[in-house]
């Protein structure tokens, strides 16, 4: 089960765990399912707290993650706040702009940000976590109209574009959540045997 109630998040982790031999459910199976509060100082926190309510509550194995941009010139911000950045109810799109706004006449060669996403996978006497990070340079303006979050701003040099102008596989072969679960699937494969 994946303790999530992002979709963009669930068509991404579902692309790439594709071929492993599980039947991935979500949150929504479930209904109603209280997400738990994020509390953690760090991504490895957050995505075990989710995990482990998620078999708390299912009974099942359960995937979480927790994802987070760190930008350099921000000392490493918006880290563990990523999703609610600009406030508690932020959209996508009001990140965006806060982070915008905080970098504005920072020059491109000191925006560089790493996305980071942990993994966790909670189940009967099994607590497992992976971390995927990606470089990339936070660009001073949205381009494409793909991906989520702060896709539009996130240049990945090792596809020369933005991550919202890649395709989800383009994005899924290079990604964070990509390199995060490449050890996952490997191990969901194992536990399958």
């Amino acid at each position: 089960m994946a303790a999530t109630n992002n979709p963009d998040k669930l068509r991404e982790i579902k692309a790439i765990l594709n071929g492993a031999g599980w039947v991935l459910l979500s949150l929504a199976d479930f209904p109603p399912f209280p997400e738990p509060e994020e509390d953690g100082a760090t991504l490895v926190e957050n995505a075990m707290i989710k995990a482990r309510e998620g078999f708390r509550q299912t009974g099942l194995i359960t995937l979480a993650d927790d994802t987070g941009l760190e930008v350099d010139a921000l000392g490493g911000k918006p880290g563990v706040y990523s999703a609610r950045f600009a406030g508690e109810a932020a959209t996508y799109q009001d990140n965006v702009n806060r982070l915008l706004r905080e970098l504005q006449g920072i020059p491109s060669e000191k925006r560089t940000a790493t996305f980071r996403c942990v993994m966790a996978l909670v189940g009967e006497g099994m607590e497992l976590w992976w971390r995927g990070d990606v470089q990339g340079v936070i660009l001073s303006e949205p381009k494409g109209t793909s991906g989520f979050g702060y896709d539009p701003v996130f240049w990945c040099p090792e596809l020369d574009k933005t991550f919202a102008e890649a395709t989800l596989g383009e994005k899924n072969r290079v990604s964070h959540r990509a390199r995060a679960l490449a050890e996952l699937k490997t191990q969901l494969i194992e536990l399958e045997k």
